[in-house]
């Protein structure tokens, strides 16, 4: 907060109140600074700003909303502009905004949650999704079955955040979750924006069906089809493939296989490629939801 969030947010509500008129004696009073650092906030480039911010996982928009805000605030009286600051920066930690940044200044947190459980009521939807993660994945570490269905790439579970429209919007596992020994573990606790490839496949199926909330890659082969043929599950399959370069060649694969037309489906076939393993995507309305289908996946495959 005082090293990064608050000179950045200071800057840019200075620049805010300047383009309203506002003098340099105005703004280094409303805001607590001297007359000089309101000079060198105005002289200086804001992109430094916003790096600082984007480095706490605040976007370009969010900042500038957030420098309105403020600045009504602090227009209005102090207090107000307390009141202000401290209601966005509780829906940040809330939100988990900040763990990211947190964990990689204090690596012995990499558990930590006490700020999404503290003020994640006042992080709205995404901290909730967060919290709606944690619980899938404990579902998952707690299965002895799950095991059986994880491929060899490792396993991780998506989840949009209110009307999510980019990856930064979609909570996942940072680093996967990953076979120990006989159960599965998450190498860390949920983050935003910690899967570029879950989310870009959530995203595209979420094009077709909104009500897609939530995904999660398995291990694909025969008996997998089999398991889910019995759970009746509608599938949409991407052929072998072979783009050599591509990104990300199986979401190049999915965008180029979805069209308007494409029916209902409940999981998408990654059939593979060159150098790419099979998987299925399996998808469903919360991410407790696409848990639980997973594991009931587990179990027939065990069966089988």
């Amino acid at each position: 907060m005082v090293e990064r969030f608050l000179p950045s947010m200071r800057q840019l509500v200075s620049s805010v109140l300047d383009s309203q008129g506002f003098s340099q004696s105005k703004i280094s009073a409303m805001l607590g600074v001297t007359q000089a650092s309101v000079s060198l906030y105005l002289k200086a480039d804001t992109s430094r700003a916003y790096s600082a911010l984007s480095e706490l996982s605040v976007s370009r928009t969010d900042a500038d909303r957030y420098a309105v805000q403020l600045a009504a605030a602090v227009n209005t009286n102090p207090v107000g502009g307390i009141r202000v600051l401290n209601a966005i920066w509780t829906e940040l930690l809330g939100g988990g905004y900040i763990c990211p940044a947190h964990r990689a200044a204090y690596p012995f947190l990499s558990d930590c949650d006490v700020c999404i459980k503290e003020y994640g009521q006042r992080g709205g939807a995404r901290s909730q999704t967060i919290s709606e993660v944690a619980q899938a994945v404990k579902m998952l570490e707690e299965s002895p079955k799950f095991v059986t269905v994880m491929p060899e790439v490792s396993v991780n579970i998506a989840c949009a955040a209110g009307d999510a429209t980019a990856p930064a919007d979609i909570i996942a596992i940072p680093g996967r979750i990953v076979r120990v020994k006989d159960r599965a573990k998450a190498m860390l606790p949920p983050e935003a924006g910690a899967s570029a490839h879950m989310s870009r496949v959530l995203l595209l199926a979420r094009s077709r069906h909104p009500d897609l909330r939530a995904c999660i890659n398995l291990r694909y082969d025969e008996k997998m089809e089999r398991a889910m043929r019995k759970a009746g599950l509608r599938t949409l399959t991407i052929g072998k493939y072979s783009h050599p370069g591509a990104e990300d060649p199986t979401v190049e694969a999915l965008e180029r296989r979805l069209k308007p037309s494409s029916g209902r489906f409940d999981a998408i076939v990654d059939e593979g490629g060159a150098g790419i393993e099979p998987n299925v995507y399996v998808f469903a309305k919360g991410a407790r939801e696409v848990a639980e289908i997973a594991l009931r996946l587990a179990r027939r495959y065990s069966a089988a």
